[in-house]
């Protein structure tokens, strides 16, 4: 059969709605629908028995005909959510005659439901998308205070200029991606819960922003750090974070950052579903685990060792502060996507995008305090306007402003 879906239905009334626009058709082609629960098929798929077209469709949990104009099926105790697949069949289906097989399609609208807080089957969002329209609402909200308190101060502080201009600027544009893509996100869970069909334009949306901003954010960090370890090979111990925009250094940052969006562009395709952290069951995913995984040791060597030859207290926090948000960014993906196997299929993508967008959150909190701390950036640069990186490239070669 032709497989049209797949829902994670939960609770003692999950509702399968169809509406067939062509009654006679249908019934002329006795067609059917097919549910198989996917532990279920995926047991068919994998057994040795050999099972034909017609054994398999015989196997199905629930069936429906398609003889009326609007059938509802209910799909009902269900002790833990569950994955379903919806499979179309009619009596051409196993036949391998395939002139009989070309009439006239058969349109219809199918609507699969969940039972709502009351028990009504009236949510459209399946067991893995329950709480991501809540929580989105949530975090635009947080974003939405968070710019009222903050915004005219941080504005004030990249207006100044000085050596933490352009690195404010490049954390700021990040953090306008992210809050865009969590709004972006909230207008097409909103839309879907409606109607269950959303604003697809704007799941593409939320998908672009957020690549945008991981490219963002990996580009300044790499920046930094490679700045300070690759200088640090060649400089003395006394100017340790000297950048140095070497084209050694600039072609590595530019072909990791080309390297990640490729990767991170391939499993959007690969994955259609609108949600911008998947569980990486498909092999770009499993290269971008890899890729952060190296990125955070070899980030995190290097700042290691400058921190054991560093002997200043100030200096030595200010390196370990930077070291944490540096791999909380990096990790925190590949962490939560080896966590997700302990928790059941409908809940891994939740886990994996509310966990990452939390701790990624947190990361650019640990970072803007860092460089948004004058006190301690002072006495790390040592009145130096070229001891951090990225400050060459924007002109900021006189001494830091406060």
């Amino acid at each position: 059969g032709q497989r049209i879906g797949h829902f994670e239905f939960h609770g003692d009334h999950a509702l399968l709605c169809v509406r067939i626009n062509n009654i006679a058709v249908a019934v002329g082609k006795e067609a059917k629908l097919y549910l198989f629960q996917a532990q279920e098929w995926l047991k068919l798929q994998e057994s040795s028995h050999g099972y034909s077209c017609s054994e398999k469709l015989s196997k199905a949990q629930l069936t429906m005909t398609m003889n009326q104009t609007e059938h509802n099926l209910t799909v009902s105790q269900i002790p833990s959510p569950q994955t379903w697949h919806v499979f179309y069949a009619d009596k051409y289906t196993c036949q391998d005659d395939k002139e009989n097989s070309q009439v006239e399609d058969i349109p219809f609208e199918m609507v699969l439901l969940n039972p709502d807080a009351e028990g009504n089957p009236f949510d459209h969002f399946s067991a893995g998308e329950s709480g991501l329209h809540e929580f989105f609402f949530l975090l635009v909200l947080v974003y939405f205070v968070i710019a009222c308190i903050y915004a005219q101060s941080l504005w004030q502080a990249i207006k100044k200029g000085g050596p933490m201009h352009m690195i404010l600027k490049v954390l700021t544009t990040a953090l306008l991606l992210q809050a865009g893509s969590a709004l972006a996100n909230y207008i097409h869970f909103s839309s879907y819960s409606r109607d269950g069909i959303g604003v697809p334009f704007m799941g593409s949306l939320a998908e672009f922003f957020d690549i945008a901003s991981q490219i963002q954010m990996l580009y300044l960090l790499l920046s930094l750090c490679m700045g300070w370890t690759i200088v640090r090979m060649k400089k003395s111990q006394s100017r340790p974070l000297q950048w140095d925009s070497t084209p050694a250094s600039t072609g590595i940052a530019v072909f990791i950052v080309m390297t990640q969006s490729i990767l991170l562009l391939w499993e959007q395709f690969e994955d259609t579903s609108h949600h911008s952290y998947h569980s990486h069951h498909n092999l770009a995913g499993i290269l971008l685990i890899i890729l952060r995984i190296c990125l955070a040791l070899s980030l995190g060597c290097g700042l290691y060792q400058i921190i054991t030859v560093e002997r200043s207290t100030l200096k030595r926090e200010f390196y370990i502060t930077f070291a944490k948000g540096c791999i909380l960014w990096f990790l925190c993906h590949p962490v939560l996507a080896c966590i997700s196997v302990i928790f059941s299929d409908y809940q891994r993508d939740k886990v994996i995008t509310i966990g990452v967008i939390l701790c990624q959150s947190v990361s650019m909190v640990i970072l803007y305090r860092l460089f948004l701390s004058h006190s301690l950036y002072w006495e790390v640069s040592s009145l130096s306007s070229v001891t951090l990186p990225l400050t060459i490239s924007s002109g900021h070669k006189s001494r830091p402003h406060f």
